[in-house]
């Protein structure tokens, strides 16, 4: 029998998870609004809270303590509003895609459902094919991609569709099976430096835009590497 401290504690976790679903409305509210420097800064709130419940929930043995409640669905279902529809909806809003915009935004909304419904999707520490992370690939065509024309965003957001369903391997950060450190900490510098392109938008530094690149192709290759060796 678990206390009702404990009990308390997992709920108000579940409850800290489900708040996704509300930021995932402010950041879509933000967005259709046009005011996309506050929309990028909701999406970094619904990356924090992403990265610090699941720790939170082992912590506290949360599937023993309340039961009756699928953490890992509610999971899923908070991130893909958050990492997919609701930055697909901003993506196809803009100007960034060519026409039919709708088209095109539908097949990364697709592709993502059956990322998040693949039996295998998170495994040994990794996630099976591109984890949907359209949160961060709207932010650098918002930044950086936009400026090289529509045809080059469509073929990214064509090309990590197709990762999405296929049997790669990229690193599930919480749970590395090496060079834990430099996923979480380096993590957090990028996150900071997002930050800081956020308040600079939509006028950002060129400079900080490579810098800010840096972690997420680290995070490829090593997830390439990590996946070959394991």
């Amino acid at each position: 029998m678990h206390s009702t401290r404990d009990q308390i504690i997992c709920w108000f976790i579940h409850l800290y998870t489900a708040l996704g679903s509300v930021v995932a409305l402010l950041t879509l509210h933000a967005g259709i609004n046009e005011n996309y420097r506050l929309a990028f800064a909701w999406m970094i709130v619904a990356v924090l809270i992403d990265a610090t419940d699941g720790p939170l929930a082992r912590r506290y043995d949360i599937r023993s303590v309340v039961p009756q409640i699928d953490g890992s669905k509610l999971d899923d279902i908070s991130d893909y509003a958050n990492y997919t529809l609701v930055p697909i909806v901003l993506l196809s809003r803009a100007d960034w895609l060519p026409e039919p915009k709708l088209l095109w935004a539908g097949i990364p909304l697709v592709a993502s459902l059956f990322t998040f419904a693949h039996t295998r999707a998170k495994e040994k520490g990794f996630f099976r094919g591109f984890p949907s992370y359209w949160n961060i690939v709207v932010f650098y065509v918002a930044v950086l991609l936009h400026r090289f024309g529509s045809g080059v965003v469509l073929a990214t957001i064509l090309g990590l569709s197709v990762l999405s369903v296929m049997p790669v391997k990229f690193v599930y950060p919480n749970r590395a099976p090496r060079f834990y450190a430099f996923f979480i900490w380096g993590g957090l510098v990028w996150l900071v430096m997002l930050c800081g392109l956020i308040w600079q938008y939509p006028y950002v530094s060129n400079w900080l835009v490579g810098i800010s690149l840096v972690y997420p192709v680290a995070y490829v290759v090593l997830s390439f590497y990590l996946s070959a060796v394991k």
